[in-house]
């Protein structure tokens, strides 16, 4: 179930450039979830309704796609949007990113890897092959020159098992069910662990900690 970080008690998720039958199997995989609500909508549709956190995006013309991304985003910067496509090349699903998506769908994706990637984009993480992630960790490294983490810190082990799960994009409560912990306390673990790092959210703790394997020297709990 995704987690509910605002006012609104449903998750909103709009859809654009779907055909009618697939918008009616992303209903049905929501159909039993009380806290998701899936519509159908367009690009002046999602940039006029306020309600919606969520947007997926058919990529048909990826230059065409990526233009409504930046555009969206460009409008709506809290806006969390996701690409589905038949495109599987690691270049296609990177400028994808680098556009604004959070998260990138293939075609056949199951319902549950669907499941997946909204909890995941909704908790603030970037969904992907994990390849893709890497490649894009690596070119977000090269492309800056200035260093932006800080350096010189120690994690503890059950931050290092957190930081594991984040690079794995798992959600918060992937994460709490695979330490054994509460869900809120992964949550304070992420922040704390954000403020030791010296980055503003999940993504770029994650890039960090992909970046610098985890900073080999850690310290007891």
């Amino acid at each position: 179930m995704p987690a509910q970080n605002n006012r609104h008690s449903r998750l909103r998720i709009g859809l654009i450039d779907f055909e009618p039958l697939r918008v009616a199997g992303f209903e049905s995989v929501f159909d039993n979830d009380a806290n998701v609500d899936v519509v159908a909508t367009d690009p002046s549709g999602a940039l006029g309704d306020d309600d919606l956190q969520m947007v997926l995006l058919g990529l048909h013309n990826p230059s065409d796609s990526f233009e409504l991304l930046a555009r969206l985003k460009g409008a709506r910067p809290k806006l969390k949007l996701i690409v589905m496509g038949s495109e599987t090349d690691d270049e296609t699903i990177i400028s994808a990113i680098g556009a604004g998506a959070k998260g990138y769908l293939e075609e056949t994706a199951t319902p549950e890897q669907v499941r997946q990637c909204i909890e995941v984009v909704d908790s603030g993480s970037i969904w992907a092959p994990r390849r893709v992630l890497s490649a894009f960790v690596d070119r977000m490294l090269h492309a800056s020159e200035k260093p932006v983490l800080r350096h010189g810190f120690k994690f503890t082990e059950r931050e290092r098992a957190v930081l594991r799960l984040l690079v794995a994009a798992r959600s918060n409560r992937e994460i709490a069910e695979a330490l054994g912990i509460e869900e809120r306390t992964v949550k304070a673990y992420v922040a704390r662990l954000m403020r030791k790092v010296g980055v503003e959210n999940r993504i770029a703790l994650s890039i960090h900690a992909a970046s610098r394997s985890l900073a080999p020297d850690s310290e007891k709990s």
